[in-house]
């Protein structure tokens, strides 16, 4: 899994890191009937044209008509990712994903992706710290066809330990090429090893190569076992569709397999940060990186909150700083005479199944060191936390966020990733539009309070990166002195 550089900006953290669980439950009932029927709960979801089912099996089916087209997208939602994993197993999940491509009690190895062109359609698979998802966009009409597939693989995936072997090669080398010879990549995966000390987030989501060594195709077919079970996963279906049609293809397919339990999973809080934390990462790289992480509140729901309600002004703070072209720490950091950096960004996770951080990453420019760019970064937040923010920013930043609502309706792929995101991270199936409306009430006082309150040295955690000389280069010491700061 390749980490950006440079975080994603606040619109699209709206448009797709919006995340959700399942609300209530009714068994094999939807969970948005016809109006006059609709739960206080589901009320707003309805409306806005969703609906939720629960199969008799626990299984969660998600269904949203978009009939612009003559396409359907058809998602499958497991709520487990490396957050899950165990010590000594690390990159299982990721593992998992890929083996559910290599059969069935009736499919070769492939053959469900030759399947999937043959209908027109087009499949992937992703795995996060908190989630795994698999999906296919094929017409409309072949929709019956694709939720057989799955619903096949889902329960019923099986391979051999010799495909298991060659699997994990392919696995084992993406790990190289994207973290190992990847030094911005590496250097951000050790810093969220020394950020966590408890939390799972500490692992990475391909997993560590000693673990990787030494994992069998026992290990994933257990890992599938324990999670991959109907009341832990949905169904998300975005399209040309009828609800009412989709949820009997859903009790044909899925409906079929048998329902097991959830594993009940332990809480691993994180413990509380002593002091500030520094790592130096040492890979061959043109520039030095620098990359400062501070824990920061999760937005657990949408009622107001200390901890919801400072998430959502972090949000803003977030978007005040890199959320559009020529935000404060562009226009500080990166232009002008005094600049800094060739570029510098800022994140905030604000919605995860797991402890969150607000980053600020910057590359320095020529001449100029990682230490400065560090010193630079903590001054734009710190001018906020003396400032605040002026009403035509906020007003700049909610704009944003109203436009980034309308323009992910173009995509029934991103309707249909927004709700999967949100069953998975529990929050309301309608909560892009509500964490709007949430964000909308943010106020200047707000964002200045959360710039003073979460940006000091206890809760930090600092990263860079120092440029070594490639293979058959040369570097001389005092210029990677310099890089660092030193």
């Amino acid at each position: 899994m390749t980490v950006p550089l440079l975080p994603r900006r606040a619109g699209a953290l709206l448009a797709s890191g919006a995340a959700a669980l399942l609300l209530s439950a009714c068994a094999d009932a939807p969970l948005a009937p016809p109006a006059g029927a609709v739960p206080a709960q589901h009320a707003q979801a309805a409306s806005a044209g969703i609906h939720e089912y629960r199969l008799d099996n626990g299984l969660t089916l998600i269904v949203k008509p978009d009939r612009r087209a003559p396409t359907a997208i058809h998602m499958l939602w497991v709520r487990v990712g490396s957050m899950d994993e165990e010590n000594g197993r690390t990159g299982v999940a990721h593992v998992l994903e890929h083996m559910m491509f290599k059969g069935t009690d009736t499919l070769a190895p492939g053959e469900f992706s030759r399947r999937v062109a043959a209908l027109g359609g087009r499949e992937n698979a992703f795995t996060t710290r908190d989630y795994t998802g698999y999906f296919q966009q094929v017409p409309a009409d072949r929709l019956a066809d694709v939720m057989a597939l799955e619903a096949d693989r889902f329960a019923h995936s099986r391979y051999s330990d010799e495909e298991f072997a060659k699997e994990l090669a392919v696995v084992k080398e993406e790990r190289r090429m994207r973290t190992e010879d990847n030094p911005r990549a590496l250097m951000f995966e050790q810093q969220m090893a020394a950020t966590f000390t408890a939390s799972p987030y500490r692992r990475p989501v391909v997993g560590w190569m000693g673990d990787l060594d030494s994992l069998t195709a026992d290990d994933a077919r257990a890992f599938y076992q324990r999670w991959y079970v109907p009341a832990n996963a949905a169904v998300v279906v975005v399209g040309d569709v009828d609800p009412q049609a989709v949820l009997a293809l859903a009790r044909q397919t899925y409906g079929r397999i048998p329902a097991r339990p959830v594993p009940v999973r332990k809480p691993q809080p994180e413990p509380l940060q002593p002091g500030e934390r520094r790592i130096a990462v040492k890979a061959p790289a043109e520039q030095a990186v620098v990359s400062l992480a501070f824990k920061v509140p999760r937005m657990t729901g949408l009622e107001p909150s200390p901890d919801n309600d400072d998430a959502l002004a972090l949000t803003v703070l977030e978007s005040v700083l890199d959320g559009y072209s020529g935000a404060r720490l562009d226009r500080a950091l990166t232009r002008g005479p005094n600049r800094v950096a060739d570029a510098a960004g800022a994140d905030n996770g604000m919605i995860g199944r797991g402890p969150q951080l607000f980053t600020l990453t910057g590359i320095p420019a020529q001449g100029k060191t990682a230490a400065q760019v560090e010193a630079a970064l903590r001054e734009q937040v710190a001018r906020i936390a003396r400032e605040g923010v002026s009403e035509a920013e906020l007003a700049r930043v909610k704009t944003q966020w109203i436009a980034s609502q309308v323009y992910k309706r173009d995509s029934v792929m991103g309707q249909a990733q927004e709700l999967g995101s949100l069953w998975v991270q529990q929050l309301p199936l309608d909560a892009d539009e509500r964490l709007v409306e949430r964000l909308r009430a943010v106020t200047s006082a707000r964002v200045q309070a959360v710039a003073a309150r979460y940006f000091g040295d206890d809760q930090l955690t600092v990263a860079t990166l120092l440029p070594q000389p490639r293979a058959g280069a040369t570097q001389p010491a005092a210029a990677a002195a310099a890089a660092a700061g030193r």
